[in-house]
């Protein structure tokens, strides 16, 4: 692939009381909100009434997507009702009473297979769609970002409160996800066929109501020549979800690099201790071996950089991930700023992406 690799980032965020910090809807801010705007890139609704997904359009440098994501993110904030605030986080500090779902036909199918577990799945991710030509192309792919699913969910870790403590989860978002029948690590499918086949039969039986409520860590987009990865939190900053964005669509870019993994069984050892632990956490290895997780991060790095130069990322990830090392993740970010002030400071926190 070639700098003209477009991609795409998914945001989604939700609107909580400024003091108890538990979700809000508000009819009103969805009138005001919903549909493109002005800056790039389309505001909708999502699972839930107190949630919004911002997405931007196909782009093809990280300069144009901070346009977007700040803008959309002023939009949100703009628009808030008083007394509350939009929030980047991977799942609300607490709850108050059973969600509401937005009304979608697709929706309500969602909700009748989840039953109870919709109560709890008050979750926000980041998810990025990389462009990717041909479904085999979209595989390969697919198995390069499986091997680094534990890394990018360590990286982006950013929910650690439930029912309003701590949750001692660096991503208390990945650890409802799995509880989905369909989520974390897909399979190492060997072709497209493989893939496509799984995922039909999946729908017949009904684990799935359709074949896009795919939960899988990463997946091959239903309505875009996209690989779309879903492993990541809803990101504190701009800055943060950036990052990512430019991770990822190298490791998708870095077509020579290695996709070998550990056993199923570890890679998913491997992405508790992630969502756990975050940076602190140790992993499995392709080999044998087991990594601390700024190891993996300096590997990783070693594989996927001429990606990164070719594409005019190279200088931006290596200053945001010596940020991320200074000042921690979203999580280790949320807990300090609750540990100094309540959830006064933990809601300034929030409100200042």
């Amino acid at each position: 692939m070639t700098v003209a690799t477009r991609f795409g980032i998914e945001e989604e965020f939700i609107l909580l009381d400024a003091d108890a910090l538990v979700p809000l809807t508000s009819t009103e801010m969805v009138k005001q909100v919903i549909g493109p705007a002005e800056v790039g890139g389309r505001i909708t609704s999502e699972y839930l009434t107190s949630q919004f997904e911002c997405a931007t359009d196909p782009m093809r440098t990280l300069t144009e997507a901070a346009v977007q994501l700040s803008g959309m993110r002023q939009i949100l904030a703009r628009h808030a009702p008083a007394n509350s605030l939009i929030a980047a986080t991977g799942a609300p500090f607490a709850l108050a009473g059973a969600p509401t779902i937005s009304p979608s036909e697709h929706y309500d199918d969602v909700s009748t297979l989840l039953g109870e577990l919709t109560r709890q799945h008050e979750v926000n991710g980041l998810h990025v769609h990389v462009e990717v030509k041909g479904d085999e192309e979209r595989v390969r792919a697919l198995r390069r970002l499986r091997s680094r699913l534990p890394v990018l969910l360590g990286l982006s870790v950013n929910s650690p409160f439930a029912n309003g403590v701590t949750s001692r989860l660096a991503s208390w978002r990945s650890v409802l996800i799995r509880r989905l029948p369909v989520s974390w690590a897909p399979p190492e499918f060997r072709d497209a066929e493989e893939y496509h086949r799984t995922v039909d039969r999946l729908v017949r039986i009904q684990l799935l109501p359709s074949r896009a409520s795919v939960s899988w860590a990463v997946r091959l987009s239903e309505q875009y020549d996209t690989v779309e990865v879903r492993v990541a939190d809803a990101q504190l900053q701009v800055v943060d979800a950036l990052l990512l964005a430019a991770l990822m669509r190298a490791i998708v870019c870095a077509d020579d690099v290695p996709d070998a993994t550990a056993p199923a069984a570890e890679l998913d050892g491997s992405m508790w201790l992630a969502a756990r632990h975050g940076m602190n956490a140790r992993f499995f290895t392709a080999d044998g071996d087991v990594e601390d997780a700024w190891g993996a991060v300096d590997r990783m790095l070693q594989e996927i950089r001429p990606a990164l130069e070719e594409l005019g990322d190279a200088d931006f990830v290596d200053e945001q991930l010596s940020r991320l090392r200074r000042e921690g993740t979203g999580a280790r970010r949320q807990l300090a700023a609750y540990a100094t002030g309540g959830t006064a400071s933990l809601g300034k926190l929030l409100a200042s992406g």
